[in-house]
């Protein structure tokens, strides 16, 4: 099973995209928290196959959960960073190949990106249960 963390400091918004993902990703398993300090301590102790982080938490900030992410060992290829801000502005603070992605979590468009990356780690999630024997993450 593929596993998920939302880092993300408002509830509704964490409950909206977990409850989504648990109805049509049924093989990913989410885990959520609003606390930059305990998505560390996660990132830390166990495998993430997916890091969904606000850009705008409290302190510590979102750019400095990024920094950890990745000197504890995540691939940057495996996050995607969540913000209100405008797509644009995200787009120039953070390159193309500096993480996964980088969405505006209310747009319509955006989401859609995110459903197609979630869409891909449901389908390695089931060939993977098909197939244990191969072994690996999402």
């Amino acid at each position: 099973m593929a596993r998920i963390l939302i880092v993300d400091g408002d509830p509704l918004f964490v409950e909206g995209l977990t409850e989504n993902i648990k109805a049509l990703y049924p093989l990913l398993q989410v885990e959520t928290t609003g606390d930059a300090l305990q998505a560390r301590e996660i990132l830390k102790g166990e495998r993430v196959d997916l890091l969904l982080m606000d850009l705008e938490l409290p302190a510590p900030p979102g750019i400095d959960l990024l920094e950890s992410a990745l000197s504890s060992g995540m691939d940057k290829n495996r996050i995607v960073i969540l913000s209100a801000r405008d797509p644009e502005y995200l787009h120039e603070r953070f390159p193309m190949g500096s993480c996964l992605a980088v969405l505006n979590k209310f747009e319509a468009k955006q989401q859609a990106c995110l459903d197609m990356i979630l869409s891909s780690m449901q389908r390695k999630a089931a060939a993977l249960k098909r197939c244990p024997s191969q072994g690996g993450g999402g």
